[in-house]
């Protein structure tokens, strides 16, 4: 490849992102404008919110880790072209098995808990991703309805156990099972002021190895051919059926582990709201990627600058949170619109 035609293919793949932060930039200046907020004002106090200091650094940080696994959850279905919208119910129930395992060995070493808790939040959200994808693999039904519906029956075990048989009496009320033990908990990684624990990294690597995996690999390959042509695909002796279910149980035990970070690390105890609606910020960081699991890494970080960015709006702006659920609906507007006119001219070239 050329040098001309290198710069004109980087400069093809930036147009979509930068033209879509473009007008993200414009769209939002005019809603704190015309809602009687000076613009510029605001983006500095959110930059200032998501990364001015180690404080907001670290909390940014720790919103991303949940919206990265939560994305990764729905970047790799949507790659054999099956929408998942169940991150946010798959991290609920994670969180829910890795605290089954945590309750009944709250003595043991790390070497032993943090391992066979991960597991079982593994199994856990594997199994909600499953379901669904069984329906949609041997009956037809769709993913996309089921994994909504499922979203509100994994919050609803939740509730159960933490108002129910979970429930600390401790607590003096408080719906909560017991405090986590530090054995159950990511260890903590410390540079300087910075602090965040090795889930962050665990996330990165698994985008990279996914990117891997899809881009380069015989497996990749034939989830794209199961996605453009099924029946090729037959042909080829790839079964639907069971990738299916294999990429939809990986999903789920990828957003499951988003749930069990929250309760052990963030949380340290399971209690009813483990989200903050991440498993749905994550899709729409997934979809604003393409479904693709490298360009997600730097767009997690984005949301979670704008998570924490919001909630030190609340504190020193007085900006309700809505705010920031604007924001981000801005930000998917943008970039999906940019997407759209830069796909409808290359069409009518």
């Amino acid at each position: 490849m050329s040098t001309s035609t290198a710069w004109r293919t980087l400069a093809d793949r930036l147009t979509v992102p930068a033209g879509g932060i473009g007008v993200f930039l414009l769209l939002a200046a005019a809603f704190f404008f015309f809602n009687g907020y000076a613009p510029l004002t605001i983006f500095n106090q959110i930059v200032q919110g998501a990364f001015g200091n180690a404080l907001s650094i670290n909390t940014t940080l720790t919103k991303t880790i949940p919206i990265l696994f939560c994305a990764l959850a729905t970047a790799l279905p949507a790659r054999m072209g099956l929408i998942s919208v169940g991150a946010e119910g798959q991290l609920y129930f994670g969180a829910l098995a890795g605290t089954a395992i945590v309750l009944h060995m709250t003595s043991a070493p790390i070497w032993q808990l943090l391992p066979a808790a991960v597991l079982l939040t593994l199994l856990g959200g594997g199994l909600w991703g499953a379901i669904p994808g069984l329906l949609r693999a041997v009956l037809g039904v769709n993913e996309t309805i089921v994994t909504i519906l499922m979203n509100y029956v994994a919050i609803q075990l939740v509730q159960y156990a933490v108002y129910g048989p979970w429930k600390d009496a401790g607590n003096l009320g408080w719906p909560a099972t017991i405090a986590f033990p530090e054995a159950a908990k990511f260890p903590s990684i410390n540079l300087g002021g910075l602090s965040t624990d090795w889930a962050l990294p665990l996330a990165v690597l698994l985008a990279v190895a996914l990117h891997v995996l899809v881009e380069k690999s015989r497996w990749g390959t034939g989830l794209d051919l199961l996605r453009s042509n099924p029946r090729v695909a037959r042909m080829a002796g790839l079964s639907y059926t069971r990738q299916t279910l294999l990429v939809m149980a990986l999903a789920g035990g990828l957003a499951g582990l988003a749930g069990y970070v929250q309760t052990a690390n963030v949380q340290t105890h399971l209690q009813p709201d483990i989200s903050s609606g991440y498993g749905y910020v994550g899709f729409l960081v997934a979809w604003l990627a393409g479904q693709n699991f490298l360009r997600i890494i730097p767009l997690a970080l984005v949301m979670g600058g704008l998570l924490s960015a919001g909630d030190a709006l609340q504190l020193f702006a007085q900006l309700p949170f809505a705010n920031t659920v604007v924001m981000q609906a801005l930000l998917f507007m943008s970039v999906l619109g940019v997407g759209a006119w830069r796909a409808r001219r290359k069409a009518a070239v």
